[in-house]
């Protein structure tokens, strides 16, 4: 199924990408690494990964555009609510010390991922992190052309180059059943551009 109306997807309960958990290998990677700060989690659905990352101490903002989303969200972690905001990741005027996305990116046209890139560039403080679980192989049923649309590790460097240097990269050992070996956890620190 392309979907193209996430609002639609949720209000419809068609959502095969909320696993009912956080990210398997953001878990691991919080398990070696400290992050510290406002932390936005964009496309954040029902949001498991604000909330994984709020019992860890962080100040966890979860964003979504599908309303529903964040309407469950915040049914779902009633005590958590105040970190759930519905809104558009390319028109957010705000700055944190790190994003963490799982497959957001991945979720969107490959057409609009520089609108991606600058808009994360606009809202991680300089020196601050973008950690990022992203489809190398996602699958897809034969003509399926998604989302999510895989990216390759080239592509994502390429893409992130100049505002972006690489701190890790690697495919990650944890992750949800049915994922192993198809997704690239990469953490990215902002840089001045060049």
């Amino acid at each position: 199924m392309n979907i193209t109306n996430w609002d639609q997807a949720y209000q419809e309960n068609f959502t095969p990408w909320d696993k009912g958990a956080p990210s398997p290998p953001l878990v691991d990677w919080l398990s070696r690494n400290k992050l510290t700060g406002r932390v936005l989690v964009p496309g954040c659905g029902l949001g498991h990964d604000v909330v994984y990352l709020a019992s860890l101490g962080i100040d966890a903002i979860g964003l979504d555009i599908s309303p529903t989303a964040v309407g469950r969200a915040r049914e779902c972690h009633p005590q958590h609510a105040h970190r759930f905001v519905q809104g558009d990741l390319f028109e957010l005027k705000d700055t944190f010390d790190a994003i963490v996305e799982h497959t957001c990116l991945c979720a969107l046209p490959p057409e609009w991922r520089t609108r991606y890139r600058d808009a994360a560039a606009s809202l991680i403080k300089e020196g601050g992190l973008l950690v990022g679980i992203f489809f190398v192989n996602p699958d897809m049923d034969p003509g399926e052309t998604g989302p999510p649309f895989g990216i390759s590790e080239a592509e994502l460097t390429a893409l992130f180059g100049d505002d972006f240097e690489i701190v890790e990269s690697q495919v990650p050992q944890a992750a949800y059943e049915g994922r192993e070996g198809r997704e690239l956890l990469r953490v990215l620190r902002r840089v001045t551009p060049r």
